[in-house]
């Protein structure tokens, strides 16, 4: 077992202004040695549609889509609940590439194994 520590950034929001946190945070948490993942629940799916993060840019910051790249780049897991995406109805929608689907037990299973979960 590592003893490296591990942050979970749960986002449940589409709001723009909402969207940078997770994503920067995790980046820097990778930047400092720590494992992030960055799992995407109910509304917040839909920044995950093609063509969605690329429409918000806030500030002098990239735009959400940059930042999505860049995450995954940098190897930090983009996990996306199953579960959601049925509750939106969207059994056959495609998402961004490089997030992965995961059913609902991973969020559990992912906020009892992390040292601790932030939520936006």
């Amino acid at each position: 077992m590592s003893n490296k520590k591990n942050i979970l950034y749960v986002q449940t929001s589409d709001m723009p202004e909402r969207q940078y946190s997770p994503l920067v945070l995790a980046q820097t948490a990778k930047a400092m040695d720590i494992d992030a993942t960055v799992y995407y629940l109910g509304l917040g799916l839909k920044i995950l549609l093609p063509g969605e993060a690329e429409k918000i840019k806030l500030g002098n910051f990239p735009s959400v889509k940059e930042i999505i790249d860049q995450t995954l780049k940098m190897g930090i897991e983009i996990l996306v609940c199953e579960a959601s995406k049925q509750m939106l109805g969207w059994q056959n929608i495609k998402l961004i590439p490089g997030v992965k689907i995961v059913g609902a037990a991973t969020l559990n299973d992912l906020a009892l194994d992390a040292d601790t979960t932030m939520w936006f």
